[in-house]
């Protein structure tokens, strides 16, 4: 035996409930982001004090009075002093100066000043410097730990050893060293902290409240009065009944007394509805 299968519609509470979602913003311009990049030298300086220089000459060509080491930019760095000079070739004619990574390190970029102090009073200090002219040739690259920057002729013995840098047996060296570091500046897209939405709860407070309803929703002879731009905004179904039936002529009837529209709905009953406006203006369940 067949069923008899009919051409009932289906309720409209499914309806109701559907097409409540937010609108796609798919086309919403993305916040610009920028990024920076900044290059720039840790700085850090050192002093180093030969006390006994007399004492030191004659130690040999090649051979050096050691710093304690310093930390500069992450890294370990020496000031290395010969007496006798570092060159064979210039014969123990000057005193040579360098600085010295004295720590692991690979390609390591830096600029360097060395100041011989005039011990005078008068300021006139003897200055090889690294950092006035680096837009020329750029930072001193340091290839691994020992590698050094310097002057093989530094000065020149007898002429340090009559001037004013030489007092009581003592010469004063500082040293510079600005280690090249370079860092990214990002600037992501600006965060504002957002609350969370509760506008259904001020749409429930409205319908619960009664204050400017505009429409009455009668519902198998049970009347439930409402709004029609919450309902129109909150589903399509409402949205059409509400304003697309008002050009195809008096479908729904009017009560003239209140001035306030009514619409007819036949198909659902009380109980389901209210669970559905419910859920229209306060966007939850009730529990």
């Amino acid at each position: 035996m067949d069923d008899d299968a009919g051409d009932a519609s289906p309720p409209p509470g499914p309806a109701l409930l559907a097409a409540t979602g937010a609108p796609s913003l798919r086309d919403m311009a993305a916040s610009p982001t920028s990024s920076r990049s900044v290059t720039e030298t840790v700085n850090g300086s050192h002093r180093f004090v030969i006390q006994g220089y007399s004492l030191a000459k004659g130690m040999g060509v090649g051979k050096h009075i050691a710093s304690e080491t310093f930390t500069v930019g992450g890294y370990q760095w020496a000031i290395y002093f010969y007496p006798d000079g570092k060159n064979p070739e210039d014969n123990s004619a000057y005193v040579s100066v360098f600085i010295a990574l004295a720590s692991e390190g690979t390609d390591v970029r830096a600029l360097f000043e060395l100041t011989l102090q005039d011990q005078s009073g008068k300021g006139k200090h003897k200055v090889h410097s690294h950092f006035d002219r680096s837009l020329e040739s750029g930072p001193y690259t340091l290839k691994y730990r020992g590698s050094m920057w310097g002057y093989k002729r530094f000065f020149r013995r007898t002429a340090l050893e009559t001037s004013d840098f030489l007092k009581d047996d003592c010469l004063r060296i500082n040293c510079t060293v600005g280690v090249v570091v370079s860092t990214i500046d990002y600037s992501g897209p600006h965060s504002i902290q957002v609350p969370d939405s509760d506008i259904g709860y001020h749409f429930g407070s409205l319908l619960d409240s009664n204050e400017g309803v505009d429409v009455i929703l009668n519902v198998s002879g049970e009347r439930f009065h409402a709004h029609k731009l919450v309902l129109a905004a909150r589903s399509t179904v409402f949205r059409s009944k509400l304003f697309d039936d008002e050009s195809e002529g008096d479908k729904n009837e009017v009560n003239e007394s209140e001035d306030l529209k009514e619409i007819v709905l036949d198909d659902l009953e009380p109980k389901v509805f209210k669970v559905c406006i419910y859920f229209v203006c306060y966007q939850c369940l009730p529990v």
